[in-house]
């Protein structure tokens, strides 16, 4: 199910990819370790091609295809003996929804910014089967545009301070907050 971006119109999009073509100059880009070396090649430019015009559920289906994953992964099991496993058959889901959501909201940031809104409001985007406590509380909780937009150009492939997004698949993502 995809996620339901209540202001995924084309002045946050413009801001999204300007922020994606920021951390592409710049080398901030976050590249999961779950992509191949194809993959790591074309993420970008398909990162910015989802930022232009498409969604989360197309960026999944592009990173699924062309050996854009591995297939395996080393990890650790509970004793710390490294492993060799699987990669989840949902990593691109996963990774498609996390970076995608988090470039929208970067541009949601600054398009708040640009307007002189200083806050968003938390969301939730999609429904989950069984929603975190952590990820409930933050549902209709105002951040600072400023503070959160800093906090995820920093924050790159870890959670955030603000914990928005809170985790992988937690449904949650910003809006824009109706002036009075």
């Amino acid at each position: 199910m995809a996620l339901s971006l209540v202001d995924l119109d084309d002045p946050t999009r413009t801001e999204m990819q300007a922020e994606v073509a920021g951390d592409i100059a710049t080398g901030n880009l976050y590249l999961s370790p779950r992509l191949s070396e194809i993959g790591r090649r074309d993420y970008p430019d398909l990162l910015q091609e989802a930022a232009a015009r498409h969604d989360e559920t197309w960026l999944a289906a592009q990173l699924r295809s062309g050996g854009r994953l591995n297939t395996r992964e080393r990890s650790h099991s509970k004793t710390g003996t490294v492993i060799d496993k699987l990669v989840p058959v949902t990593a691109a889901d996963t990774l498609a929804e996390g970076e995608f959501n988090r470039f929208y909201l970067r541009g949601l940031c600054r398009r708040a910014n640009a307007a002189d809104m200083a806050e968003i409001e938390v969301y939730r985007a999609k429904e989950v089967a069984n929603p975190r406590s952590e990820s409930t509380t933050l549902i209709g909780r105002r951040l600072s545009a400023v503070a959160l937009l800093a906090d995820l150009r920093v924050s790159i492939g870890v959670d955030t301070a603000f914990g928005l997004p809170p985790g992988p698949n937690s449904g949650l993502s910003g809006r824009l907050i109706a002036q009075p």
